[in-house]
């Protein structure tokens, strides 16, 4: 790994957000899934939650969303269980709908534990997760549409949380991530053909020093060449 790939890793990682999320209830069109996918991590989101019911579903979105090197996948069989798991988390859970009682998106505060859920392309936010929620927000339209595709709203909400958050100072401190979640990117980002075979082969993945660089012992070493051959 060289330096500068270590040091934009590094950096990467402390500008993370883990009590920021955004949740995607059976949200399936793999140009959507990509675009927010790449908006999180852009806006330091290091979790996404999916709601996909049924198998094929599922698979769409994996296919979509790639390999998440840098942003996790959590998927969910259903609403409850999501919402149970964010709220479990201390998180706010915020509801994209036109309501009475909905809000204007800027009106939140987003320097609180907050998790947005997203509704499917078609038929948006379930009755069952409407119940859930802690508050529904609105994106303010003056045109003829009501709705914005499910991708540009999750990039809107998502922007104004990482400029609350940034006033804030949120995003100048050192890393939140647990220390071997902070490892596991360090060694998958910076020596990704060494942790290939680490998972084909099923070994621990080693240490790394101060620079990035691997800290292994001669029967790690044999092993990995062992499972090159």
């Amino acid at each position: 790994m060289t330096p500068e790939r270590f040091g934009r890793i590094r950096q990467m990682m402390d500008m993370r957000q883990p009590d920021l999320t955004i949740c995607l209830e059976e949200v399936h069109k793999p140009h959507n899934l990509s675009a927010i996918v790449r908006t999180c991590d852009a806006v330091g989101v290091h979790q996404v939650h999916a709601v996909w019911p049924d198998e094929s579903m599922r698979l769409s979105g994996s296919t979509a969303t790639g390999s998440q090197n840098w942003t996790q996948l959590h998927v969910h069989q259903d609403i409850d269980k999501a919402i149970e798991i964010l709220k479990g988390q201390k998180m706010q859970v915020l509801a994209t709908n036109l309501s009475d009682t909905a809000v204007d998106f800027r009106e939140i505060d987003y320097t609180r534990p907050t998790a947005i859920l997203m509704g499917q392309e078609k038929h948006g936010i379930s009755e069952r997760a409407l119940e859930l929620a802690d508050q529904d927000i609105i994106i303010p339209m003056v045109g003829m549409v009501q709705s914005l595709n499910v991708s540009v709203a999750s990039a809107l909400i998502l922007y104004e949380a990482q400029r609350q958050r940034e006033n804030a100072g949120m995003y100048q401190q050192a890393s939140q991530l647990p220390l071997e979640e902070q490892t596991r990117l360090l060694f998958e980002g910076g020596h990704p053909i060494l942790a290939k075979q680490c998972r084909k082969k099923g070994l621990p993945y080693p240490k790394l020093d101060d620079e990035g660089q691997v800290i292994a012992d001669e029967a790690w070493w044999h092993a990995l060449r062992k499972a090159s051959v």
